[in-house]
């Protein structure tokens, strides 16, 4: 334990920039997939058979290694930050599109009737009725998809994408497991910290969810 505070305390300037470039690269990442997957999710609710394929894409995209797809954006785009960032946002896609698709064909029919009887149309139901309900499903997808990637970008930098993933693996070049610890850990803690404020998060709109049924 006293070797790895110390070699946390000798590179705790890389450390920083490290954890910096790491939470950037994420949440770049992951605000991307929530711009694209939240929409697409919501259109895909008014066509079943187009969801069934597009879910059915992103899920064989989602098995295949993360460290393929960086291989092949290191062929097409080459290294750094950009090719780093649109493999991880491909990854973020599916669970937030799935949260939002599910979220939405979830609600409640008689709160949809109920809606049509108070005289809103299909945008105002979509905004006042159907978006809060289907809340606590949605930023499900988004937790789960922001710990995924947290993960997923300590391989960003097999093609220079930065972050953690570059302690842990000069840590591995040069056998040094506290080096190795340095990157780990924070991103651990990171994943954690994350699941916790969206575990809050999701118990909020769920009680929120409650009081709307409720009325």
């Amino acid at each position: 334990m006293s070797s790895f505070l110390t070699e946390l305390s000798r590179n705790s300037h890389a450390v920083l920039i490290a954890i910096g470039q790491h939470i950037g690269l994420s949440a770049v990442a992951i605000l991307l997939g929530i711009l694209v997957a939240v929409p697409v999710g919501v259109l895909l609710t008014y066509h079943t058979r187009a969801a069934k394929i597009v879910l059915g894409i992103f899920s064989v995209v989602n098995t295949i290694p993360s460290i393929v797809l960086l291989g092949f954006a290191m062929i097409f785009l080459g290294i750094g930050y950009i090719p780093a960032t649109i493999v991880l946002f491909v990854y973020s896609l599916l669970p937030i599109m799935r949260g939002t698709y599910t979220g939405i064909k979830e609600v409640n029919p008689n709160a949809l009737k109920a809606a049509k009887g108070m005289g809103m149309n299909r945008p105002q139901m979509l905004r006042l009725v159907q978006f809060p309900l289907a809340m606590p499903a949605i930023i499900t997808g988004i937790r789960l998809s922001t710990i995924y990637i947290i993960s997923w970008a300590t391989l960003a930098a097999f093609i220079g994408g930065g972050g953690l993933g570059d302690l842990i693996w000069m840590g591995l070049q040069s056998y040094n497991f506290h080096l190795v610890l340095c990157g780990a850990v924070p991103v651990t803690i990171l994943s954690l910290l994350v699941s916790f404020l969206l575990n809050h998060l999701i118990k909020r709109a769920s009680r929120h969810k409650g009081k709307e049924v409720a009325t």
